[in-house]
Order: C-alpha cells, then structure tokens, then sequence
C-alpha cells in the first residue's frame, strides 16, 4: 500500500505543477485581455476575441483538469495514509489548499467577466492578484517541506514579508512601464 502513496504523491505533484502553470498564465491572459481595451477599436476586438478563445483552451483543457487531479490525488494520499489528517501542518496545508481553490474559482469568474465585458479589474488590480497564488505556493510548500518543524510564527511573519515584497515589485513594475512606456 505504501508503494501506491509514493506513485499518486508523483500524480499529485506533477497536476500540482500543470493547477499554477494554469492559474499563473490565467491571470497573465487576464492583464493582456484588459489592457487590450486600450488599443485601437479594431485591434482591440481581434486581441480580445483571441484572447477570450486562448483563455478558455487553458481554463478547460489544463488549468480546471489540472485542479481536479490535484485534489483527488491528495483526498487519495489521505484515504491511504488517514494518519496525516492528525498532523497540524497537515491542517494549515489544507487550509491553504481552501483558499487556493477559492482563488482557482474567483479566476475563473474573472474570466467570464472579460468575456462578458464587465470586468471592472484594472490590469494593475489583476497583477497583484497574480500574486496571491504565488503567495498561496509558497505558503503550501514551506508547510509541506518544514511540517512540524516550522514555527508558526517565524512562518507567518516571513510569508507576510515575501507577500509586502511582491505586492512592492509589483508596484515598482507600474511606475517603472510608466516611465519606459511614455
């Protein structure tokens, strides 16, 4: 039984892999499709169709797909070793895994918002959500890797300090495009 974990741990990381290319590129798309409004009435109509045809492809073809084998992986992993749902880190893991699945379904009616013209996300806004996916990543696998050595503490200052960092580098990226657009 033991040799199966091992086999569906191998599944779980690799769709792990494929759910955050999804969800990275996703949102990327969604920061493309927005500032498209900007470009010319013709040009912004061909973008934002093709934009509209590449983002569904990569929501249902890999990103959703991609999500459900994560986790039947992982409700897999737990139903051969039920001894894991004992460990705490176990419980912050999952709880992260909560708030990125509620990230994975608030992309998704982003995505339908851009379709329908609604969005009222500026591709700023949606460059800091980016980001919260990376935070949500690196908050699963310092948990997963450290597990009880961790100290909770020490954990949630640096995650709050690598989540001001980005959301920093984020808006240094605004104002440095500004100038070097201009």
């Amino acid at each position: 039984m033991d040799k199966y974990y091992y086999y569906i741990l191998s599944v779980h990381i690799v769709f792990m892999v494929s759910w955050m290319a999804g969800l990275f590129y996703s949102v990327r798309l969604f920061i493309y499709h927005t500032e498209a409004k900007d470009r010319p009435e013709l040009e912004k109509n061909i973008l934002q169709k093709e934009y509209e045809k590449i983002e569904r492809k990569l929501w249902h073809i890999i990103t959703t797909p991609a999500m459900v084998l994560t986790v039947l992986a992982g409700i897999t992993m737990l139903c051969i070793r039920p001894a894991l749902l004992q460990m705490p880190w176990m419980h912050v893991k999952l709880g992260f895994v909560v708030l990125l699945l509620i990230y994975h379904f608030i992309c998704q009616r982003i995505m339908k918002q851009l379709k329908l013209g609604t969005c009222k996300m500026s591709s700023f806004k949606l460059r800091l959500w980016n980001e919260v996916a990376t935070i949500l990543l690196v908050a699963i696998v310092f948990t997963v890797i450290l597990k009880s050595a961790i100290d909770w503490v020490y954990g949630l200052t640096g995650l709050i300090i690598f989540a001001l960092v980005i959301m920093m580098a984020v808006k240094w990226y605004k104002s440095y495009r500004k100038k070097h657009d201009s």
